[in-house]
């Protein structure tokens, strides 16, 4: 593991960028940004990408940045992105390519690949575009959240559910958005979201699209247009206690902790965001009867599209619509048979699911990937 420090002082802000793994001399990873971001997250964070990658088998490493602006500080956010971006120039002219994550936009993306000079299209090997990168992913926005999508209706039908389901969400940015928009389109009732100001809820069933209307871009809901019948909770975790058959975590990390099992009325949970179960608490919920499916198996579609491209997986020339039909098809495929993995492996009574297939896969889930150079 490689944890290099970028100089942002005439930024007011601290950053970093922490490699986990380089496979065939690539490695990749998003850019978080928030004011408590540490290094030792951004190590956690990193290693979990290796094993995100190595088990939708892409030849590509574990990396991750950071940026935590000084507390206080007044500094433009655009400014920010630039000065990341020359910091981290190096970097991903070597090889690491650094996407979005919580805190950063497309938008900030393309500030700093700009300010590295740095055009992802160009690299050898990269599959061919018939869009440039910022469009390809205008259109892909929501493809995280499709995968984690994909992984509840494909656990709901492994349980037979024949009605439509009860769904929770806590989170309501970009990937909790788009997970209740693809639940709600096949049939499934959208009961309580919760941003950081609380929970909304409905048990008849939020009016997903007109919820979306009312949210901004960082996800936060604004409650003095919601409809009438909406119950507004106050700040805490009311999420948790909401009546549910699904429940899916799309913020924080660490949301469901030991101390909270005992609360979580869902059968089925599903970590997608980053980490947000602790691992005791994944244990326990097992443990009690509850099926969980991981976070590096369900929220893996952002990093398993962009990877297909840097690869050269994905056919090259293809029309927009076409490839991203085809990138759509990768990840589902991959994400759908990891999840019933995962489920067959937790009914044998495995006590740690994702260890078993990342061994299978020659990746020990404490260690990075093979291919990684020695003192990395």
């Amino acid at each position: 593991m490689l944890s290099t420090a970028l100089d942002l002082a005439e930024c007011r802000a601290r950053g970093w960028v922490v490699v986990d793994s380089v496979v065939d001399g690539l490695a990749m990873g998003g850019t978080r940004m928030t004011e408590g971001v540490t290094e030792r997250e951004l190590a956690r964070l990193a290693r979990a990408m290796t094993h995100k990658l190595a088990l939708v088998d892409l030849p590509i490493g574990g990396a991750k940045a950071g940026i935590a602006p000084d507390p206080g500080a007044t500094v433009e956010r655009r400014a920010v992105m630039r000065g990341f971006g020359r910091a981290a120039a190096p970097l991903l002219h070597g090889g690491v390519y650094l996407g979005c994550d919580q805190g950063t936009t497309y938008a900030d993306r393309q500030l700093a690949f700009e300010a590295a000079g740095y055009d992802v299209t160009r690299r050898p090997g990269t599959t061919r575009l018939t869009v440039d990168w910022a469009e390809l992913w205008d259109h892909m926005a929501d493809i995280t959240g499709f995968g984690v999508a994909v992984a509840v209706l494909g656990a709901l039908r492994a349980s037979g559910a024949r009605t439509p389901q009860r769904v929770a969400i806590q989170g309501f940015g970009t990937v909790g958005r788009s997970v209740a928009a693809h639940l709600a389109a096949h049939g499934h009732r959208v009961v309580a979201v919760a941003d950081v100001r609380g929970t909304v809820e409905d048990q008849r069933g939020l009016p997903v699209a007109e919820l979306t209307a009312l949210t901004s871009s960082d996800g936060t809901i604004d409650r003095s247009r919601l409809p009438g019948q909406v119950t507004v909770h106050g700040p805490g975790q009311a999420w948790l206690h909401v009546d549910a058959d699904v429940l899916v975590l799309a913020a924080s990390a660490a949301a469901v902790d030991e101390e909270a099992v005992p609360a979580v009325r869902a059968r089925l949970v599903v970590e997608g965001g980053n980490m947000s179960c602790t691992a005791p608490a994944r244990r326990l919920l097992r443990e009690a009867g509850h099926t969980v499916l991981p976070d590096v198996v369900v929220n893996v579609g952002g990093a398993a599209a962009t990877g297909c491209v840097l690869a050269g997986l994905a056919p090259s020339d293809l029309p927009l619509p076409r490839l991203s039909a085809w990138l759509r098809k990768w990840v589902s495929d991959r994400v759908a048979r990891n999840c019933e993995l995962v489920q067959e492996l937790s009914a044998s009574g495995s006590a740690d699911p994702v260890a078993e297939l990342l061994s299978s896969r020659g990746t020990p889930a404490g260690a990075a990937a093979p291919g990684a150079p020695a003192g990395w």
